[in-house]
């Protein structure tokens, strides 16, 4: 998604965060990658491809995720295999975030913008490293036409984080054939291997700095790109990585001092605030010398830059990893509901434009890890203890990720539950059954009375997530009998859960969605006791609780409207 270059002059509007967690780093072994695809535009659905079969001479017509903007078309694959969302059968996972980069560097002329390639990719790779090489041999022969992005690529044993971004256009007419050519077609491209035991995280801004170059072993570029399925192969580049930056006057220096980030994508106070600093909330959360960043993440510290992955003091779990992008930056200096924009009711969030203009003096609001605009996000986990066609689980949700509810979809699922699927409402159609609307229908009422409401979402969320898990555990252990003896019989089964459990998901928030009217009705609460709402002897309401409003806002109302409610 798209970002500002300068926070000072706009906050990006559009942006996205990605956690990447191998499997050495969390807690049962599993790889991790999180996406919250973060968009004032994007309706929240789960994307599904069936496998198939093509003949010879098919073609794929390429349409731009955001836009849906026909691009061209490009030879269809022989095979492909099934998708559900970010995750395909043989579990592999890809997220991203975008952080533009320096100059005009889209390839105009190009048809493969980043969307097509994650979901193309998806229905073309077995596993990250496949990944890799598909993603980036479909660039340089179709062109790259989005700007910078930052991938995170997983499958259930290796997490790679692959930065991205076009070398503009340079066109040349043909003399003989009259066609014009793009001789910058392609991509400038890093992808690096996080090593086995530890954390990366991106947040719209390039995090892959200087890197080894080619010493054919465990760094290569890509005109060995079929090297890249050696095991001790750790980093690969495009071959003119470097010389692109050259010829578009970005960097004259020597190969080996070249870093990514700081040519294409240099850093300054809002690629440090609005986007690092979540990358910062994350590993600060896991790793207790990250809090040494913290004025690196509120833009006043370029030069301290955090490293590009770190080692987690404690292995990480499922429920840490989705509790933090759940995060607001609390407890810290950015802290999204101590300040007086946060209202008596502490709401975590501020209605865009996130910069702002008082007495000639600029100000920003933060960009936190959980946004409102989120279409839909996700934690993708990749089981390398689990039969090859049950080991990916995609925990999915849709709207702001504090206060929705993640639900597990076997990547191998045949079908996706109808609550989420494409086509069930959009962002304009309301849709009584689509997973998306419920969702806001309860966190756009929560904004009203956050402090007291979200408690009660939450409370319903952690208890439905923790019995999921728990469910798991139990589905995997039948699925894996019955995978021994029929493996269709094993998919079928999973996909049956997958389907049932977000379908009863979506009855309980709708059900919750009525308890919060009830309860927080006219902006009363009403008294409860033993989950039922109290009546009197004859069966009328108890009168409602009405708390008084935070001393500190009471003090603010008296300093801007003393004379006018003063009381005698």
């Amino acid at each position: 998604m798209i970002v500002a270059a300068n926070l000072c002059i706009a906050m990006p509007s559009i942006a996205c965060t990605n956690f990447l967690i191998t499997k050495g780093a969390s807690k049962n072994g599993s790889t991790f990658i999180t996406y919250a695809a973060d968009s004032h535009t994007l309706y929240g659905e789960l994307y599904f491809w069936q496998a198939a079969s093509y003949p010879e001479g098919t073609m794929l017509q390429v349409y731009e995720w955001e836009s849906g903007r026909f691009l061209g078309e490009i030879p269809q694959a022989s095979n492909t295999y099934r998708v559900v969302g970010n995750m395909n059968e043989h579990s592999l996972a890809i997220g991203e975030t975008t952080f533009g980069g320096v100059g005009k560097l889209v390839d105009t002329t190009g048809i493969i913008d980043y969307g097509s390639l994650i979901y193309i990719t998806l229905q073309r790779a077995k596993n990250a490293r496949e990944a890799i090489k598909v993603m980036t041999e479909l660039v340089a022969a179709y062109g790259y036409c989005s700007g910078g992005e930052s991938f995170s690529i997983a499958d259930p044993d290796e997490v790679w984080i692959l930065e991205m971004v076009g070398k503009g256009t340079k066109i040349q007419q043909d003399s003989k054939s009259k066609v014009a050519k793009n001789l910058s077609k392609g991509a400038a491209w890093v992808a690096v291997r996080i090593p086995d035991g530890y954390v990366c995280a991106h947040a719209n801004q390039a995090r892959i700095r200087t890197f080894p170059w080619s010493n054919g072993s465990t760094s290569i570029s890509s005109k060995e790109i079929d090297k890249i399925f050696n095991p001790a192969v750790e980093v690969v580049y495009a071959a003119d990585v470097a010389q692109s930056a050259r010829e578009l006057g970005l960097y004259n220096g020597k190969d080996e001092d070249f870093s990514f980030s700081d040519i294409y994508n240099p850093l300054d106070f809002g690629g440090a605030r609005a986007c690092d600093a979540r990358v910062w909330s994350f590993f600060k959360s896991i790793n207790n010398d990250m809090w040494k960043y913290e004025e690196y993440a509120r833009g006043f510290d370029l030069e301290n830059r955090m490293p590009l992955y770190i080692k987690p003091d404690e292995k990480v779990s499922f429920e840490h990893t989705a509790r933090m992008m759940r995060d607001h930056y609390e407890g810290t200096k950015m802290d999204m509901t101590t300040d007086i924009g946060a209202g008596p009711y502490k709401l975590p969030y501020r209605w865009r434009p996130m910069s702002w203009e008082v007495d000639g003096e600029k100000f920003v609001h933060e960009r936190a890890i959980a946004t409102q605009q989120t279409g839909f996000w996700f934690v993708a986990e990749g089981r390398s203890n689990m039969p090859k066609a049950l080991a990916g689980i995609l925990w999915f949700s849709a709207d702001d990720a504090s206060t929705s509810c993640l639900t597990p979809i076997y990547s191998c699922s045949t079908r996706v539950p109808e609550e989420y699927a494409v086509g069930n409402g959009d962002l304009l159609t309301y849709s009584d059954n689509a997973a998306f609307w419920v969702f806001n229908r309860v966190t756009n009422f929560a904004y009203l009375r956050y402090d007291v409401m979200s408690a009660d979402i939450i409370a319903l969320q952690e208890e439905l997530e923790s019995k999921y898990v728990e469910m798991v555990g139990v589905i995997d252990e039948h699925a894996k009998k019955l995978y021994s003896e029929n493996e269709e019989k094993s998919i079928e089964f999973v996909t049956d859960f997958s389907v049932n459990t977000a379908a009863s998901t979506i009855k309980q928030w709708k059900e919750l969605d009525r308890y919060l009217l009830v309860k927080y009705i006219d902006g009363n609460i009403k008294r409860e006791a033993n989950g039922e709402f109290l009546r009197t002897p004859t069966g009328v309401s108890v009168s409602p609780q009405q708390p008084q409003l935070p001393e500190f806002w009471r003090k603010t109302i008296k300093n801007d409207a003393r004379e006018k409610l003063l009381a005698k």
